[in-house]
């Protein structure tokens, strides 16, 4: 049977199973059987001395594939090709799956259903791009979810009421530091105009916090945006120096 190797600029799961002076052998969660190599330069965007500060056995890394030889099945990785937002991206997307996977494992036994696992989740991915965007419909739209789906009975139920229990809409949040400080005579009064219109709590000296709840991170954005759109269009034209930055949890 061929490998099923990774496409080439992939994200994938790996986890560090031996270190060498030189660089990193890994294991592939998602791809059984390959394994990945990722050289000491590949390891962080800057030179390094001593691997060990920056990896180790058994750890879990979200890597890059940049570069696949079939014939050597060599498979090369990098984690410094990778940056947090892809990062944290590519975690998401396992937890859902990971998640969706134990759901449905569940309405599959609690309906004592002969239901395949492996062929349910087969059907779900000829109609959907992940089992989670399936469950997420059920959500939002009920039966009609079903549709193209050979889910009846008992199962339907369970799948129905495991959904309504367990697949929330996400809350995405969003939070900045605003540093204002204005030299205007009357600079307090500028500046509390400007954050009049917003919900800004007071940190400290010319510090103020912000924070944006949304079902969406894009849409969550969007709004911050518009806040900080709104605190510099209120300091237009004064003399004062406003910027934001996001807030260290």
């Amino acid at each position: 049977m061929a490998a099923n190797f990774p496409p080439k600029d992939a994200l994938v799961i790996a986890t560090v199973t031996k270190i060498m002076p030189y660089g990193a052998f890994l294991s592939l969660k998602e791809y059984e059987g390959i394994e990945a190599f990722m050289h000491i330069s590949e390891v962080a965007p800057r030179w390094i001395k001593n691997i060990h500060e920056f990896i180790s056995v058994n750890q879990t890394l979200v890597v890059r594939v940049h570069r696949i030889d079939e014939e050597k099945m060599q498979v090369d990785v990098s984690k410094k090709r990778v940056n947090e937002e892809e990062r944290k991206r590519k975690l998401e997307e396992v937890r859902r799956a990971t998640r969706a996977h134990k759901l449905l494992e569940v309405a599959i036994k609690n309906s004592k259903s002969k239901k395949n696992l492996e062929k349910l989740k087969e059907e779900i991915l000829e109609q959907y791009e992940t089992l989670y965007d399936f469950l997420e419909d059920i959500r939002d739209s009920g039966e009609s979810a079903f549709e193209d789906i050979d889910v009846k009975g008992a199962l339907r139920e369970e799948i129905l009421s495991i959904v309504k229990k367990y697949v929330k809409k996400p809350v995405m949040e969003v939070s900045k530091v605003l540093s204002v400080k204005c030299y205007e005579p009357d600079g307090v009064g500028v500046i509390r105009s400007a954050l009049g219109k917003i919900d800004a709590h007071y940190l400290g000296p010319g510090k103020y916090g912000i924070k944006v709840i949304a079902d969406d991170y894009k849409i969550a954005n969007k709004k911050m945006d518009k806040l900080l759109n709104s605190v510099e269009k209120g300091l237009s034209g004064k003399d004062c120096e406003f910027s934001a930055e996001d807030e260290k949890k």
